[in-house]
């Protein structure tokens, strides 16, 4: 990938760092010596401000598409440096090089590959989506480690690679189909947030899916309830805010897309509080509609007094983010699997509504991030396969069942499918499934 920007500055940055040694070498006069000194340090600027010779190069993508050329021209440039000083060290006598022309050449080279180090790193750093927290504090604290540092630094310029694809390809299928309108549905969209989360407080819970979604035409709302209430509590919620919808809009129904928790919120309210006139379709994504048997587990073991304290600081917390009447305990309760039970029982699907449901699992607890890849193997224990915090099984409802199974080892967690993190996964893009999912809707006439 870039291969004319890598090799000319490599080239630049190598002749530039060896001009003091070569020119005493060559016998290059002092006006000479300088005359190139000159064209090269204007050239070497020129690639540390250009190093991508496109139109977007001053793009978020061109800037640290950038910083891994610089990157690995540096990389390079300093092993080529090293190897050529090493000679010149070794046969100075031979050559005729004296001890300060040699002195002043390392200290251009030193500085040539520092100059190049900063600028790279720092482009990839700041611009980087897909690099993340981890990946940062890494390499800005084990820069200073040989070895781990280059192995880091391999890490870092083959993300940004990726990153730099996976975006690309997108803005050219984005462009492709501009003039589509593949998710104008006919009924609005409204997407139901699950536990201990709200839609767009500090940011936006559904990631980058909903401005794909409008991008290709849908019209998107947000359910806007309680991040942690009873299921019952937040359908009330729902159901005013769906009656809102239509208000305002003057459209006959909506299509919910509801994820984890927010599928029992709107299965409830559909069912139990008459929303089912207003309600074209329901999918459920990572749903656990019968419930998570580790919840249960865990409840029985642990003492009233900690669940009062956790409770507490939670209901605290959430309060302050925005939550009027938060209640931890009652909307944990809701998940268990002897609350679902009896949850399925007392609100079954209403004729008329198209309830269907999506899942997917974690293959291992490489798969996510804190705190999924803990909970993973825990959860694998009371519930089968799972997507870090609800089985599979459990998922399952209504006329028919997705699973998502992108190739490879990584498999996707519970957060994966509002897209937490805002990760690039090899072979899933988070959203262009929701385009499919939403496409598929405005097909079948809704």
């Amino acid at each position: 990938m870039n291969r004319a920007e890598k090799i000319t500055g490599t080239i630049v940055a190598v002749v530039l760092a060896n001009l003091p040694v070569c020119g005493a070498l060559l016998g290059f006069g002092p006006l000479m010596g300088a005359g190139l000194a000159f064209a090269l340090w204007l050239c070497f600027i020129a690639i540390n401000v250009l190093p991508l010779w496109q139109k977007d190069c001053f793009t978020r993508l061109g800037m640290m598409l950038g910083g891994e050329i610089l990157t690995e021209i540096n990389t390079v440039a300093c092993t080529v440096n090293f190897c050529l000083y090493l000679y010149w060290l070794l046969n100075m006598g031979r050559l005729g090089i004296s001890l300060p022309q040699l002195l002043i050449g390392i200290v251009y080279a030193v500085l040539i590959g520092l100059i190049l180090c900063v600028n790279g790193v720092a482009r990839m750093l700041v611009t980087s989506v897909q690099l993340g927290i981890r990946g940062r504090v890494l390499l800005l604290l084990c820069w200073w480690i040989p070895l781990l540092n280059l192995f880091l630094l391999w890490q870092t310029c083959r993300a940004v690679r990726q990153e730099y694809l996976f975006e690309t390809e997108k803005k050219e299928l984005d462009a492709v189909r501009r003039e589509n309108t593949l998710c104008a549905t006919r009924y609005p969209l409204v997407l139901v947030h699950g536990v201990f989360f709200r839609d767009q407080r500090f940011f936006n819970y559904w990631g980058r899916v909903p401005a794909e979604l409008i991008r290709n035409g849908a019209c998107v709302w947000y359910g806007n309830q309680q991040s942690a209430a009873s299921v019952a509590s937040c359908a009330e919620e729902l159901k005013a805010r769906v009656e809102e919808i239509v208000r305002e809009t003057g459209c006959e129904k909506v299509n919910l897309i509801a994820h984890s928790k927010g599928g029992l919120d709107s299965r409830w309210a559909i069912s139990r509080l008459g929303l089912a006139p207003l309600v074209a379709s329901l999918t459920t994504i990572n749903t656990p509609h019968r419930g998570c048997a580790f919840v249960d587990w865990l409840l029985g073991k642990c003492p009233p007094s900690i669940c009062a304290f956790i409770a507490k600081s939670y209901n605290a917390a959430l309060h302050r983010f925005g939550d009027p009447n938060p209640n931890f305990m009652d909307a944990v309760q809701d998940l268990t699997s002897s609350r679902c039970k009896e949850l399925n029982e007392e609100m079954p699907d209403v004729p008329g509504v198209r309830y269907r449901s999506v899942g997917s699992r974690m293959r291992s607890s490489f798969s996510a991030p804190m705190p999924l890849f803990l909970t993973w193997r825990f959860v694998r224990h009371f519930d089968g396969p799972n997507d870090g915090l609800v089985g599979v099984e459990s998922m399952r409802w209504g006329e028919s069942f997705e699973m998502l199974e992108p190739p490879g080892r990584r498999g996707l967690s519970h957060g994966d499918l509002i897209d937490l993190n805002r990760q690039n996964i090899p072979g899933f893009d988070v959203r262009e499934f929701y385009v499919s999912l939403v496409s598929r809707l405005r097909e079948e006439g809704l």
